[in-house]
Order: C-alpha cells, then structure tokens, then sequence
C-alpha cells in the first residue's frame, strides 16, 4: 500500500525537547514515518501507511498528553442483514482515512465512530460504508429518528409483502415435491414457480453475497445466495439432462422446493427478527413519544398561540392544561399543579409544583394549571439528554460482546469451508449418491448455519436491559457498566445528598458572650460567599442580612472558609481549621463538650478564640435504611463516607443502619480509601453527588452519581439515579443480574445450535441411523435460531 501524507492538528504548545521526544516515539509506530511539528500552525506533518498507522499515533500523543481534537458521531446502517455485516460494516469505516475507532451494534444498527475532522468527516465515511453494500443515513439529529422511522417502517413493509408472496408461491412447490413427486410435470412446475421465488423475490441475497465477494468477505446472505443458487441450478441441471444420471444407474432427483422453501423461511425469520427487533427498543420508542408536537405560548399582551414544537424559544412563556405534556424545561410563573413525573424518575407519586418550581420535559400535568418559562429547549432539555445517553448505552458493547464479534468475523468462511469439506467426504465415501447427496448436505450445511443467533445474543440483551433501566429512573451509561454493576460486592455511600436529604437546617446557635451583631454580619457574609451546602442552611437562617465587604476570602478545602473584614481575620469551618489557626474554645470550654450533640458542628471564630458554634442537621431519606438493608442482604458490605464530624457521622449510620463508616475525611481521603478496599479484591462501587466525590467516584469499579433534573447530562458517572432515591441502587444490581444472566442464555443457545446443527446437517449421523436432514427443515430452525434469542431478550421487559 503507497504512503501518503497528512497533517493532524494538535492543541498547546510542545517545546523542542518534548518534540524531539514525540518524533522519537511515532517513528518506531509501525507504519508511521518523518514526523515533524509545526508550531505556527500547530500542525503534526507525518508519513503513514493506512488508517491504522494514524490511530496509533494519535493514540501515542494522547497518551503523551498531546491534545488531538476529534469528534464522535452515531449513525444508523442501512442494509445490515447479520452479525457479519456488521463486522464488515465496522472494519471498512475502521480503515476509512481519518478514523481512530468504528464499531457497530448489529442489535440497535448503529455505527458509532470518532473521527479527525481535518482528515474525514460523515460524507466520506458514508462512501466507504456504500462501498462495501451498505449505506449510512446522515441526518439533523432532531430529524434522524423520524427519518430512520419511516425507513424502518417502509422496509418492513416491503419484506413483509416479499415473504407472502414467497409463501404463496412455495407452498405449491413444497406440496408438489411431498405429495406428486411422481407426476411428469411436477419437476416442471416446481422449476417455474421456485424461479420468481428465488431470483426476484430472494434477489437481496444474491446482490448482497456479490458485494461482499467485490470486497473479499462474506455474510449470511452468501450461505443464502450459494445454499438456493446451488440447490436451483443443480436441480435445472437434473431436469434438462437426466440422462447423465440415467445413464450411470442413478435417479436425476430435483430439489426445487428445497431453494423455494429456503428463501421463504430465510425472509420470514428476517420479518420476525425486525419485528422483535424493534420490540426491543421500546425504551426509547416511549420517551421519544414523552413529548408533544406543539405548545401554547402565551405572548406579551396575554395572546395564546399554538405553535410546533421546533419553534420554542428560551425566556418564552409556555400555558400548560390539566392532562397536557410539558413540552421542554422551565421554571413555573404562575399557578400550580402535580407533575407525574414517573417517566423521568420512576417515582410514582406526582411532585407539586410551585411558583419558581423547576418543570421537564415529558412530564405529565395532572388537575392543575400553570405557566413556565422556557429554560432549555430542543437538545438541551433533560428528556433529550436522557434518550441520547440511553440511545449512546444501548449501542454500546459489552466486554462479552468483542469476543461473539471476532466469532462472527471468522464464521461466514468456517462454514463455507465446512460446506465444502462436507461435499468432498460424500463424494469420497457417499457411493453412487455421493454426488447428489454431498450437493445436499454441504446446501443443509450452508443453511442451517446461522451467525445471526450470535450477533443479536448480547446487545439484545444490553439494550432491553438498560430500557429497562431507564423506565425506572435508572441511567446506565454503557453496557460495561451494566454487567459490572452486578458483580460488585462493596458499596461505598457519600452521606450528604446520597444517604441523607441533602438539605441541611441549622437546628440553633450557641454564640459567645462576647460575640456582637458584627460578628453575626461577618458570618452571613462568609457563609454567602461559599457554595456549600451547609453555608446555605447558614445563609439561609440569617433572612434580611446584607453582606459586608470583605478584604479577602478563601476557601479551605475539607475544612472550611476564612476572610478578612475591618483589619480582622475571622474563620467559620470544623475542628480542623480551628485547630490548624490554633483557634481555642474560648467560654465554650473544649471543642470535646460541644461534639457530642450528634449533629454537624460549624465552628465560627476570629483569629484567637471561637465566637459561635452552629449545629446543622440533615435528615435521612425516607428510603435509605431500607435501601442499606435490601443491599446487605444480596451479601455486599455498605460503607458510609463523610468529611463530616465522627458524631454526627455515627448518628447517621445508626439511623440508616450502616455498621462501617469513616468520617472526617477528605476528597482525597476518600479516594485512598476506595483504594485500599480495592487492594483487597473488593469490586467498589461509589454513589455520591458527582461532584464532591469526583476524585472517589473516578477511582471506583462503578459510579453512580445521585442526580436529578440539569445536572444528568453534565455527569461523567457510570450511572445516574435520576430520583435520587438509594432504593433504586439493589433494583439496579438486580436488573444487572438478570440482564447477565439472559446474556449467557443466549450464548449458550446460539453456540449449542451451531455445535449441533452444523454437524447434523453436513450428514454426521447418516452412517448410524440413516438420518439427513432435510434442508427445507434447516431453513426453519435457522430462521426460528435468531428470533428464539430476540424473544428471550425480551423477557426481561416483563421480569419483576
């Protein structure tokens, strides 16, 4: 293959000793030569020799630290009829110039792919898909699955009215062949009805087995296109020269109805695998449907106007019905109501809503009405965000998954091997009717062989399950994250938020004697300056209190806030920053008297003794001590995390009955501690805001971020629980169970039938007892082989 040049553009600058470093490293890439940096343009000029050569020097420079620009796109596939297809759809866009990574899911028919956009882009990676027999579709993502839609639905359609045709035309041929195989003109008519059937009706199979060879590989369609070319052709041969079996002693016999009976099963089972198909992804077909097409927008002069959906603005304000669907996010204006809010969350109960109260989009309206303005629109809302983060989750690839796929690489050529394998030892061994026996079994052999069954095991699987998922207010982020969720043994729970409300109340104030109304003022003001969330129950408990200037602020993290106001230096925080400014008691006696409320303690102080002591409580969800006691009977440890006080720590532990429990920790912390558990063989599984507990929920085996409304798209966890209710984490260790479990179901089904048939078919049992399969009866269980893994996927829908 000749090299060729490029240029890759980079981010940052890269001086002469690190870009001497870099050339080092991708000249000894294979396939990479004279790399040279352009600092001016901020361009990397090299020599390669394919797409492979450019992935590994980028992947070479990210791991250097160099930031190369890409962009990630999903597209659906048209024409895929197997797992082969897609295996070649994904190694074509893989080799396509300017791609770092393809991969498709034959389950949900889409292409993901990240690109460099200086060297590729979506019309160039469509071409080389054409090239190979398919076709990608290219649409405004707001327009894609209306488009896709149609097509499907067209698609359908045709096969549909293909496969009755099919079935009207082979049956006679069938009934012929079994019941009147004597009469003269039953060779005759069954050539005549089978050819339409074959050739016209099953002619996607003989176009597509031509493509493929064009480009060196295979697919089911060409086990199809060879099993019914050879079985017609062998067939017409017999009938128009009988005499050459004649003439050695041997019947000419015919196998028209065989290629007949093949195609119509072939399309049938393809018509029931499309149906399931789409069955399967009826997660995402319901909270597409969430929202409505058009909505009434209350103008400036108080006008009502009704208007599509598409045309909404921010800062619009938007008229809700009783019964009516919230069409994009808002903050309510005017009236209130209960919002069924389950198709989001889970939650059954209805949420009222207030003035200032946040609104989403696809959520239901009950008795009341309101008016909202419209906050986020189209792409942005959080109904959009969930769907794209299914839809990216569904389409992704279990671990399981990359060994089914190399399987279904290799499985089109095995069998065609063993086709032919199976045609020379009836030849050799068959006798007189080695012949047209070898010609029978290796067609049975090219029939009953069946990669599809493989292809569709695992993501069928994923995809109902991460469905599933998401109508329980559950998002999973990919298919990795599902299967690990239900192999964790240890589950470690931020306090704030995860285990508790959230919202934290100053339950009093304990203030000094000779604390002044100053003192009061600096504290608001420094709690107003932080974003904690325990200085806005402090803030919060101050109402009317203005700011006052401060000459400096700063945050301390893991202990607290400190500013400068009037040539004094005042700290508000735990025993930590009190400690580490050598801050004493004061009156309050010892910091040891005042920890033992069990509630968190907030320290206010000036640079030599503490001013007030404030006591914060933040009470226990509702569902969280149930939740703790359902995970711990699956047999996985609970351990409670807090940079909290060691008292009101355990207050809380107690309450949500949790045995193991650290306090007084940092971010950090945190993470070491997550470490060490990991150290131990524990597989760890982090749930916290997302954003505190970042550092921990980095280093986790699964993150799950408890996070409801905006924050859902922004959150680079594992999993989301939308509702925020802990209760949700066993269901989703559960589904993870069940979902795994389906997997290797369909595993075994689809290798057992291959193990099985393949050597049935090819006339392994013909020497014991006589038996060879019939290759109409090989068209059924081929067809039958895909749908029964499509329809065991879909139990999982319908599990409790």
């Amino acid at each position: 293959m000749a090299k060729f040049s490029i240029n890759i553009p980079y981010r940052g600058e890269i001086n002469q000793s690190a870009a001497q470093d870099l050339r080092e490293k991708l000249i000894s890439l294979k396939g990479v030569e004279d790399p040279s940096f352009d600092e001016d343009s901020h361009q990397l000029q090299l020599t390669v020799k394919d797409s492979e050569a450019i992935a590994a020097a980028v992947v070479a420079l990210r791991g250097a630290g160099v930031q190369i620009p890409s962009q990630r796109a999903s597209f659906p596939v048209l024409g895929m009829t197997c797992a082969a297809c897609a295996s070649s759809t994904e190694n074509v866009a893989k080799y396509t110039e300017g791609v770092l990574d393809a991969s498709v899911n034959f389950a949900t028919g889409n292409l993901k792919v990240e690109y460099l956009p200086s060297l590729t882009g979506p019309e160039e990676i469509r071409r080389s898909v054409q090239e190979a027999g398919y076709d990608l579709l290219i649409e405004d993502k707001a327009k894609e699955q209306e488009k896709l839609r149609e097509i499907q639905e067209e698609n359908f359609s045709k096969q549909k009215t293909k496969t009755l045709l099919a079935a009207a035309l082979s049956l006679p041929v069938a009934v012929l062949g079994m019941f009147f195989m004597d009469w003269r003109y039953t060779p005759v008519v069954s050539a005549i009805l089978s050819a339409p059937v074959v050739f016209w009706l099953g002619r996607s199979f003989f176009v597509n087995a031509f493509r493929q060879a064009r480009h060196g590989s295979a697919n089911m369609d060409t086990l199809v296109a060879l099993s019914t070319g050879i079985a017609y052709f062998f067939s017409l041969f017999n009938l128009l020269f009988p005499q050459v079996w004649e003439s050695r002693g041997m019947e000419a016999h015919v196998y028209f109805e065989a290629a007949a009976v093949i195609v119509t099963f072939v399309l049938l089972g393809k018509l029931m695998e499309e149906k399931a198909k789409g069955n399967t992804s009826a997660a995402i077909k319901k909270l597409i449907g969430l929202q409505p097409k058009t909505v009434t927008i209350i103008t400036a002069d108080g006008q009502e106007i009704i208007k599509p959906i598409e045309e909404i603005s921010v800062g619009e304000a938007v008229l809700i019905r009783p019964g009516e669907k919230i069409p994009v996010d808002g903050v309510v204006q005017s009236g209130e109501s209960f919002v069924d809010e389950s198709a989001l969350t889970g939650e059954p109960l209805p949420v009222r809503k207030l003035q200032d109260s946040e609104v989403f989009a696809g959520t239901l309206n009950q008795k009341g009405s309101f008016v909202f303005k419209a906050i986020k629109v189209g792409s942005d809302t959080v109904l959009a965000q969930i769907i794209d983060t299914v839809q990216e989750a569904q389409g992704s690839k279990a671990p399981i998954q990359k060994l089914t796929d190399k399987i279904a690489s290799v499985f089109v050529p095995s069998v065609l091997g063993i086709a032919a394998l199976t045609f020379f030892i009836w030849m050799i061994f068959g006798g007189d009717d080695g012949f047209a026996g070898g010609i029978l079994a290796a067609v049975t052999v090219l029939v009953i062989a069946c990669p599809c069954a493989l292809g569709l095991a695992t993501p069928t699987a994923v995809m109902v399950g991460i469905g599933k998922a998401a109508e329980n207010g559950i998002l999973i982020k990919d298919a990795e994250s599902l299967q690990m969720i239900g192999k964790i043994d240890t589950v470690v729970l931020d306090k704030t938020g995860t285990i508790t409300e959230g919202h934290p109340q100053v339950t009093d104030i304990r203030w000094a004697k000779y604390a002044d109304e100053v003192s009061r003022q600096v504290l608001f003001t420094l709690e107003k300056h932080s974003e904690h969330p325990l200085a806005e129950a402090i803030v919060a408990h101050f109402p009317g209190f203005r700011s006052l200037p401060l000459a400096s602020f700063e945050s301390h993290t893991g202990e607290g806030i400190s500013g400068e106001y009037n040539g004094k230096k005042y700290l508000a925080g735990n025993q930590k920053l009190m400690n580490r400014n050598n801050v004493q008691a004061g009156e309050f006696q010892s910091y040891d008297a005042l920890a033992s409320r069990g509630t968190t303690q907030i320290y206010f102080a000036d640079d030599s003794q503490v001013l007030a002591v404030v006591n914060i409580e933040d009470k226990i969800k509702e569902g969280s001590a149930a939740a703790v006691a359902e995970i711990q009977e699956a047999g996985i440890d609970v351990w409670m995390l807090t940079g909290d006080s060691g008292n009101a720590a355990k207050k809380i532990a107690a309450q949500a009955g949790i045995k193991n429990f650290r306090a007084e920790l940092l971010p950090n912390d945190k993470a070491d501690f997550i470490k060490e558990l990991q150290l131990k063989g524990k597989r760890v599984a982090m749930a916290g805001d997302g954003i505190n507990d970042s550092t921990a929920m980095a280093v986790a085996d699964v993150s799950i971020a408890m996070g409801k409304g905006s924050d859902i798209a922004k959150d680079v966890a594992k999993m989301t629980i939308i509702s925020s209710d802990l209760r949700k984490l066993p269901l989703a260790v559960r589904l993870s169970g069940q979902t795994t479990q389906t997997i290797r179901q369909n595993l075994f089904w689809a290798f057992i039938y291959n193990i099985i048939g393949i050597p049935v078919a090819a006339g392994a049992l013909y020497p014991v007892n006589g038996f060879l399969l019939n290759p109409m009866l090989a068209g059924a269980a081929m067809a039958f082989s895909s749908v029964s893994v499509v329809l065991n996927s879909l139990r999982l829908r319908y599990r409790k």
